[in-house]
């Protein structure tokens, strides 16, 4: 056995720390053609196993997230130690494979963690998220169920379940989950409804990858399972100017910044927390968001108004690596500390109700589409791609304003008759 080539950088919860976030992890060698991987992202670290073959591809495996934060309990979060055990006996079911043994049935479990660890290995940002959904939502009702023997009946039957149950409320690591009450009305059996197309969309796609490397034989069972029709189309509520206006004045002082610059900017909130003093560039008239939501960088261009209040904002402020948003005793913004101070905000402004920091957002793009911005500029300033996604949630609004204009600028030639007709017959 091949002795194993240490990397001092991903060993100890100290060293990890100072490593950059990227997509490609941090290797150690276990045995030759056997590696343990540590990939820094910017939710937490998680561990993957790399295994090449006879024929020199590399197999991957995700393996759990690391205890960067929390301490390891040898199932969801692992030490050091913890990952390269999982992953020996990861490496041992490889080379029984490898030499044409079995080890056991290809059941869905394994179909959707070889899918996370083709996601890992691709650099996917949403490898993480996907993981912890398929835990949660997939493995514990189809995990056992093998791949080839997976009906139509029991994905359509999983499906509706999973749409009917209640909502997972976010939950520290080691306490026991907890759930909102049953959906009851219309608009929370669409949100459920959303939320199940989603979690569909992880299975399906293992499956697919499973199928294409003919893991399993046919893909009938699960190309004749839909997703729910008609429920991504709710219009996304926003705030008009005078209620925008209102929700800024009613509130806190030091809550106030905050608010103001997610309606000049469409940020969220988890990039305003993020931002530094060095990311508003004036001469540009811009700020730059390092970390978007697809960890990709973009600036966002400031009317005269935001250029002014980010200056504002800024000016005097000599060490440019500070928080840009802090609260009056010094400290940043974390997460969800926008809630408490948005919702009593929103009860002295008389907005009923209560908008989410999210719905700040949704409310520059409507008031800006709604000005004549036009969805391609919007969606660059939002961080997304292409349009698709602002000409589904508003593009209703562009039409909107489209008729307007022509209503106001088209020639109009007035209804009255001509005095005599007859000089026109």
């Amino acid at each position: 056995m091949a002795r194993t080539k240490r990397n001092p950088k991903i060993n100890s919860r100290t060293a990890r720390q100072v490593l950059t976030v990227r997509p490609e992890p941090y290797w150690t060698v276990i045995e030759k053609g056997r590696a343990v991987g540590y990939r820094k992202g910017k939710k937490g670290g998680t561990w993957v196993a790399r295994f090449r073959d006879k024929s020199g591809k590399h197999h991957y495996q995700a393996l759990g997230a690391a205890d960067d934060v929390m301490d390891p309990d040898g199932d969801e979060i692992l030490s050091f130690a913890q990952a390269q055990a999982r992953a020996r006996d990861w490496f041992e079911q490889r080379a029984v494979m490898q030499s044409g043994g079995s080890i056991g049935p290809y059941t869905i479990e394994r179909c959707i963690n070889d899918y996370i660890a083709h996601m890992y290995s691709e650099g996917k940002p949403s490898a993480y998220d996907w993981e912890k959904r398929a835990k949660a939502l997939i493995i514990p009702q189809l995990g056992a169920i093998e791949a080839k023997d997976l009906t139509s009946e029991e994905i359509r039957a999983w499906r509706d379940k999973l749409a009917a149950s209640p909502a997972r409320i976010r939950t520290r690591p080691g306490e026991k989950q907890q759930y909102k009450p049953a959906p009851s009305t219309d608009e929370e059996r669409r949100q459920r409804k959303v939320s199940t197309n989603r979690t569909l969309t992880i299975l399906k796609a293992a499956l697919n990858l499973a199928f294409r490397g003919r893991k399993i034989p046919s893909d009938i069972a699960w190309r004749t399972v839909a997703p729910f029709k008609k429920v991504e189309a709710a219009r996304k509520r926003f705030l008009t100017l005078a209620q925008a206006k209102r929700l800024i004045n009613a509130s806190s002082p030091e809550f106030r910044p905050v608010v103001r610059a997610a309606l000049m900017t469409g940020a969220r909130y988890g990039e305003m927390a993020k931002l530094r003093v060095r990311d508003f560039h004036r001469d540009g008239g811009t700020i730059f968001v390092e970390w978007g939501k697809n960890e990709q960088p973009r600036h966002i261009i400031l009317t005269d108004e935001g250029v002014a209040f980010f200056q504002s904002l800024t000016k005097g402020r000599a060490n440019p690596e500070e928080r840009m948003f802090l609260k009056k005793n010094g400290t940043a913004w974390r997460m969800s500390h926008q809630a408490r101070p948005l919702a009593k905000a929103c009860r002295n402004a008389r907005i009923s109700p209560p908008v989410s920091f999210h719905q700040l957002r949704h409310t520059y793009a409507s008031l800006s589409i709604m000005a004549g911005m036009t969805l391609m500029v919007l969606a660059e300033n939002l961080g997304h791609s292409d349009t698709r996604m602002v000409e589904k949630h508003y593009g209703h609004l562009a039409d909107d304003f489209k008729r307007k204009m022509i209503r106001e600028t088209a020639p109009k030639f007035g209804t009255d008759e001509p005095d005599n007709v007859a000089e026109f017959s």
